[in-house]
């Protein structure tokens, strides 16, 4: 609850499914209001609103396409003004590309970078000019990957974008801090969702060799480190990633991805 002792209010963008949607429930069950947008999935968009509204929070649900430059930053006015105001902002919406460097086009890399880093940042700045304006402060939080971290085939777009996103994350931490605003990447592995094939299997039954904790991670574990991070107690964590992979990145991502057996694990 804020100081005045109403809900705080809090955007997730691309909240339709997978982790935005995990993230908009557990904001809403921690007794944040929600907007909840989708690019082309409405209803489950409609989903996630009905969940967010199951914890007796108040929920908004709007169309976001961040390809659409500006008009992008246009809607997320749109929805602080509906909100009455913003206190968290969660950049989740993004894409990737699974098309090696040398066969890429650059309509390709175009939308990649489009939904990934340029929509994002001007998402995050119509955000973070309302949180200035109102002088609350508040958080900005970017879902990012372990690939803005480490590489991996045929991801040469989606790598350079996250790597870009991670940086730009950093820089608001420097610029906003001033204005009690913090600026925190997350960074998943690879998790459980429907973008990955696994929607609706429990992570801890789905067998990942080259993860060390041997499973993909649950998008409602992702989004309580969100929650997390969007509360009184992390208030001073700013400027940094916080990854969240089962231990991936200490294998590579590559190898992570490709390890087939538990051979690795023995000497």
């Amino acid at each position: 609850m804020r100081a005045d002792h109403e809900p705080p209010r809090a955007i997730v963008t691309g909240s339709d499914s997978g982790i935005g949607r995990a993230t908009a429930v557990a904001l809403a069950a921690a007794g944040h209001d929600v907007a909840v947008t989708w690019h082309t999935d409405r209803e489950g968009a409609e989903q996630t609103a009905a969940e967010v509204r199951g914890h007796g929070a108040r929920a908004i649900v709007a169309q976001l396409d961040v390809t659409e430059i500006p008009a992008c930053g246009d809607a997320i006015d749109a929805m602080i003004g509906e909100l009455g105001g913003l206190d968290v902002f969660v950049n989740n919406a993004g894409i990737g590309t699974h098309t090696p460097f040398l066969d890429i086009s650059l309509d390709e890399w175009n939308r990649v970078f489009d939904t990934d880093l340029t929509g994002a940042f001007v998402c995050l700045q119509r955000a973070a000019r309302a949180m200035v304006t109102a002088g609350r402060g508040g958080r900005l939080i970017a879902v990012t990957s372990v690939h803005a971290h480490q590489p991996m085939v045929g991801y040469s777009a989606y790598d350079a974008a996250k790597h870009g996103l991670s940086g730009l994350m950093k820089n608001l931490a420097l610029e906003l801090g001033s204005h009690g605003i913090t600026a925190v990447n997350v960074a998943p592995g690879a998790i459980a969702t429907s973008a990955s094939g696994d929607s609706g299997a429990d992570p801890k039954q789905i067998d990942r060799p080259g993860i060390p904790l041997g499973r993909p991670g649950d998008a409602r574990e992702v989004a309580a480190l969100i929650a997390f991070l969007a509360s009184p107690e992390a208030a001073y964590i700013s400027g940094t990633t916080l990854v969240i992979d089962g231990g991936m990145l200490q294998m590579g991502p590559q190898a992570g991805a490709a390890i087939t057996s538990h051979d690795w694990r023995t000497v």
